[in-house]
């Protein structure tokens, strides 16, 4: 005779799964990967499919042979984190960097802790930053828009970032005028180097955080206190001295959408109340002015977001919601 176990009540149902989320990102991020063909070429397609391959790759190795599981590729997650190491790198980055970045991010940023949900950084980022201290030359050689038909021998140019830290340290306002208008920096469409591939279209991503704040991927939490922190503190340093870039060309340039949307967002490596996803975005995007206007890289999104990924159980600690019926002792 079958036996039922009823639980206690409240009974909901959701439909909610780690498969629809993951591929709920994915179709947001499609628009991005479409501009990014429009304006790179082949160079975006060989460097995004090569990182997809091997992310997937390596995950499904590490697990069946060193984990001893039944791989879990087609959840998504890793075909995620490949697409999103793929969008933080420029499109002429030699095969075997990517190659090595994936490795990177999932085997050290994501298997190592024991696979999804259980690593406190975020992988993609893990990757990328590991590429980015180890071969600075090649991360940091950017691509012009247009050069479509070229892969490692495209013509590269100087980011908006990189004419904003040069501003400030040669304490000279002239080289800001060489930044494109923040029409062109919406739509991506810049003549100099444009940065890495997933970050080109600042237009894109948004219409991809649309997307996801419809479907419920997502709330509105972390992304518009990363920006909005961005755009008071780097207008507040504009209207303190004309070395600093006005805030528009501060939240439109380099990987600040792409991050706030899609690398910061991430579920694992996030606080869980809409309290500690506040004060998470809010700590992020000062870390990112901080960095990008005094420290020494250009840019600084992926650092500020690994950064306050290991103050996330922190934070979870100290907004944890008061328990129902429990007494606080004062």
């Amino acid at each position: 005779m079958a036996k039922f176990i009823v639980s206690l009540s409240p009974h909901a149902h959701g439909t909610d799964s780690v498969e629809r989320n993951m591929y709920g990102v994915i179709i947001a991020l499609v628009p991005a990967l479409l501009v990014s063909f429009l304006y790179f070429g082949i160079g975006s397609a060989v460097v995004c499919c090569v990182s997809v391959a091997a992310c997937v790759f390596f995950e499904w190795a590490i697990t069946k042979y060193m984990l001893k599981r039944n791989p879990s590729i087609t959840d998504g997650s890793a075909i995620l984190t490949g697409l999103l190491l793929g969008f933080n790198l420029p499109s002429n980055l030699p095969l075997w960097i990517i190659i090595i970045g994936a490795l990177v991010a999932i085997g050290i940023g994501k298997m190592t802790f024991g696979g999804l949900g259980c690593n406190p950084f975020n992988p993609a980022l893990v990757g990328r930053c590991f590429l980015l201290v180890s071969f600075p030359a090649q991360m940091t050689s950017w691509p012009k828009v247009g050069n479509l038909g070229a892969y490692l021998d495209a013509e590269t140019g100087a980011t908006p970032l990189s004419l904003m830290k040069t501003a400030i340290k040669t304490g000279d306002p002239s080289y800001l005028e060489g930044l494109p208008d923040s029409l062109t920096m919406l739509l991506g469409n810049v003549p100099d180097g444009a940065g890495t591939i997933g970050e080109v279209c600042a237009l894109a991503l948004l219409v991809g955080l649309v997307y996801m704040l419809w479907r419920r991927i997502i709330t509105w939490h972390i992304p518009v206190s990363i920006i909005l922190t961005v755009f008071v503190f780097s207008g507040l340093l504009h209207l303190a001295s004309p070395i600093y870039a006005d805030p528009f060309s501060a939240i439109l340039s380099g990987g600040l959408m792409l991050g706030a949307i899609f690398m910061a967002t991430d579920y694992v490596t996030s606080p869980m109340t809409h309290n500690g996803q506040l004060i998470y975005g809010v700590c992020i995007g000062l870390l990112t002015v901080i960095i990008r206007n005094w420290g020494s890289y250009p840019e600084g999104m992926s650092f500020a977001i690994l950064i306050m990924n290991a103050f996330t159980p922190l934070i979870n600690t100290y907004v944890k919601p008061k328990r129902f019926g429990e007494v606080v002792k004062k």
